[in-house]
């Protein structure tokens, strides 16, 4: 028993790090890849490729999560766990082959992505309920922070690996999952056992189908919503995002009535009852939309800003802002396992709560960094907001997982993972908006003037800061280049003749454009930092009210039972 709960702690980790990893090894690789496939990042419709790849996997794995979780829990969550591993590598495989070029390159990774996207939702959807079988009570906390951490942390090294493989060959980028996947295909079919309560009912139809579509269709709404439509700067104004937008609205709110409805619905909603299990999921959710859009922000203000105004070239910049990010995931590293052992100890909810109020602590600080701060102030912020993070992951977890009865954990896990994921998509579209929105009121003046004070007349300054859009603006940072070169090739030649040589090589260099994309990156950057800052607060708040360990829900003390061996008692009534 013993050697089985560390093989079953051992391959869940390696599969949920495989498959986090690759959500965010893409965020680094991105321009060798572009540049692998033929594809002219600024050109028409690129800005929607990139949107794509990027959230692709997210919008898949979040749609799919909840299902999983219910299949696991009717056919068994190792035999599931296992399918996950082999057709996530199947995927890796086919984006390592990804055979076309231009336009048709682009929509292959993305079909390629999705495809592993489905193996990753089968190992994030399990993961969660195999250790929570195979561990009793008193060491889950451990057990799931470890997990938790390894989930956490592989999306910061999956920047640092992506800009080390992509500087070799942006196929590589795919290729690292494959002798992975093989290890742990072959691993987890002969040595992880079956351990969860199979339980005989038939695939909620209705429910998969409302919930899936509207989840889809929500998200889709969302990505559209940031591609610019006609003069506008973004889609929001797109009847297709307004259509998208209210389907998926519309479907998602009637989900919760079509399973009052059902008699084997696919996630039992009564779950949301106990205390610390609607707390803790709906705590990671908010937790999720903070912590991505730190990590994107961040990003962006690194490739886009700080990297090339200290001397970094453009084609360097993804590779180092992985490197500079590299105190958060150190300090979820460490402080992820420790919140899991202290919730042992203490329970979860001061210790997850406390994490939110640290991590919510260096959002604040990091409003009042300059553009070109001192890189070891922005560094100890990093380390302060990882460790937060890691104190929530783990005890948060562990209290849900240990709040519900061992036939539902394939679907509360599921729906854990699922609220997380659809967290971090949506903070991609309110932190981007909120970017967009400033940038598109600031943006064209501060090139304007930069544009003057380089010696171009005001006619031809005015030409040129209205041909870079804040979209445009936006790709080049997360991408590590200078817009000012396709920009200027670009224009008509009755236009770009008229501009001296001497203006072309100062607007040209490496820090022209980020000197004067950062005033306007930083006021929008700063409302940002504010957003999710009162975003993680309302997580620490939800979190705060979680349920007292001593005080359990009927359900949540018969799993406490069923986890200690003994036969179940009543629980006390009154919260």
């Amino acid at each position: 028993m013993v050697q089985e709960k560390w093989i079953a702690l051992s391959n869940t980790t390696i599969g949920v790090l495989m498959a986090t990893i690759n959500s965010s090894i893409l965020i680094i690789a991105l321009p060798p890849i572009f540049r692998g496939i033929d594809l002219n990042p600024l050109s028409s419709g690129a800005f929607a490729y990139l949107l794509w790849i990027l959230m692709g996997y997210m919008i898949v794995t979040a749609v799919l999560l909840v299902t999983i979780g219910r299949l696991s829990d009717i056919f068994g969550r190792v035999r599931l766990f296992n399918l996950g591993f082999a057709v996530f590598t199947a995927g890796s495989i086919l984006l390592f082959l990804t055979p076309g070029k231009g336009d048709t390159g682009a929509l292959e990774l993305i079909f390629f992505r999705i495809v592993q996207a489905v193996g990753g939702s089968f190992l994030m959807a399990n993961s969660y309920a195999i250790i929570t079988d195979n561990f009793p009570k008193q060491e889950r906390g451990m057990a799931l922070g470890i997990n938790a951490i390894a989930g956490t942390a592989g999306m910061s090294i999956g920047i640092v690996v992506g800009g080390i493989l992509s500087a070799i060959d942006w196929r590589y980028v795919f290729l690292v999952s494959v002798p992975v996947g093989l290890l742990g295909t072959v691993w987890s079919y002969l040595k992880l056992k079956e351990t969860s309560p199979k339980i005989r009912q038939k695939l909620d139809i209705p429910g998969n189908v409302t919930f899936g579509a509207g989840l889809i269709i929500f998200l889709i709404g969302i990505t559209y919503g940031l591609v610019p439509y006609k003069t506008s700067a973004m889609g929001w104004s797109n009847p297709f995002v307004i259509v998208a937008l209210i389907v998926g609205a519309v479907l998602l709110i009637a989900f919760p009535f079509v399973e009052r409805k059902v008699k084997q619905p696919m996630f039992r909603l009564e779950l949301f009852k106990i205390r610390a299990f609607s707390a803790g999921t709906l705590s990671g959710m908010v937790a999720g939309m903070g912590m991505m859009g730190l990590m994107f922000m961040i990003i962006l203000l690194f490739q886009g800003i700080w990297l090339p105004l200290h001397g970094y070239s453009f084609s360097s910049v993804p590779f180092w802002a992985g490197i500079f990010m590299l105190p958060m995931t150190a300090a979820m590293g460490i402080f992820g396992p420790l919140g899991g052992k202290l919730s042992d100890k203490h329970g979860s909810r001061g210790i997850a709560t406390l994490g939110l109020f640290i991590a919510a602590f260096a959002l604040i600080m990091l409003v009042t960094l300059p553009y070109d701060f001192i890189y070891i102030e922005m560094a100890v912020l990093l380390f302060i907001f990882g460790s937060g993070m890691g104190l929530f992951m783990a005890p948060n977890t562990s209290a849900v997982m240990s709040s519900v009865p061992p036939e539902s954990r394939g679907s509360a896990s599921g729906m854990l993972t699922t609220m997380r994921n659809v967290g971090t998509t949506a903070s991609m579209g309110i932190f981007f908006t909120i970017l967009i929105l400033g940038l598109t009121s600031i943006l064209p003046g501060t090139i304007f003037s930069g544009l003057t004070t380089a010696g171009l007349g005001s006619s031809l300054s005015k030409t040129i800061s209205s041909q870079i859009p804040p979209t445009d603006a936006i790709f080049s940072a997360l991408l590590g280049i200078s817009p000012m070169k396709e920009i200027v090739s670009l224009l008509p030649s009755s236009v770009s003749s008229g501009i001296p040589t001497s203006v072309i090589s100062t607007i040209t260099a490496r820090t022209w454009f980020p000197g004067v994309f950062a005033p306007a990156f930083m006021s929008s950057l700063r409302i940002v930092f504010y957003s999710a800052f009162a975003i993680t607060l309302t997580g620490a708040a939800l979190s705060l009210f979680r349920e007292p360990i001593r005080k359990r829900s009927r359900i949540g003390m018969e799993d406490r039972n069923e986890a200690e061996g003994s036969k179940p008692t009543p629980a006390k009534q009154g919260d």
